[in-house]
Order: structure tokens, then sequence, then C-alpha cells
């Protein structure tokens, strides 16, 4: 396996880690599951402070949400797929602006 594979492998479980840190952390705090539902009404700091939180976190929720809807009984290969290859893309997306922040704050 070449070194660029092994490194989008560690990008893309680094991005699955931090949004499963982000949303277990968020559930401890509020004693619910995070969702996109969580801006309320759209307005006010919360809102805006909602989107960070959902930029890092949304590949656990999508991952989430899809295993529950194949629990539920409804069995559709193509919304499965989507959803793992949307929250893959996602969670590679946000591994690698951690990576670099780290780097960027000499941490690495």
């Amino acid at each position: 396996m070449s070194a660029d594979a092994l490194h989008s492998i560690y990008v893309l479980l680094l991005g699955f880690s931090v949004a499963g840190a982000l949303a277990t952390g968020y559930q401890v705090f509020t004693a619910r599951p995070a969702s996109f539902n969580i801006f309320g009404d759209g307005t006010g700091v919360a809102a805006v402070a909602h989107v960070p939180f959902l930029v890092f976190a949304a590949p656990f929720i999508i991952m989430r949400n899809a295993i529950f809807v194949r629990r539920s009984g409804l069995d559709n290969f193509v919304t499965a797929m989507v959803a793992t290859v949307t929250a893959g893309l996602w969670s590679v997306l946000s591994g690698k602006f951690v990576v670099a922040a780290v780097a960027m704050l000499g941490l690495a």
C-alpha cells in the first residue's frame, strides 16, 4: 500500500473520529442526539454557533440516520450507498482540515 493511500485512510478515519467525538459530546451535554434540526428557529447566535459544529459532526449524523433507516425496515441499497459515500467524502474533507489545522499550529 502506498504512502498516499495510507494517508487518505488516516484522514478518513480522523474525520470520522472527530465527527463521532463531537456528536457524542453533544449528546452527553444536552441529553439528546445531535441532528440537523438543532438550529431552532434559525436566527440568533445559537444558530450561528451550530454551523461549525454541524460541519464537523455531519458524517456521524448522516451515518447514524442511514443506520436508523436501515433498521426501521426500509431496505434501499441506493440510499445507503449515497449516505455512505456522502459521509465518507465529508469525513475526508473535515479530516484534511483537522490535519491542516494541527500542522498550522505546529502540533505535528
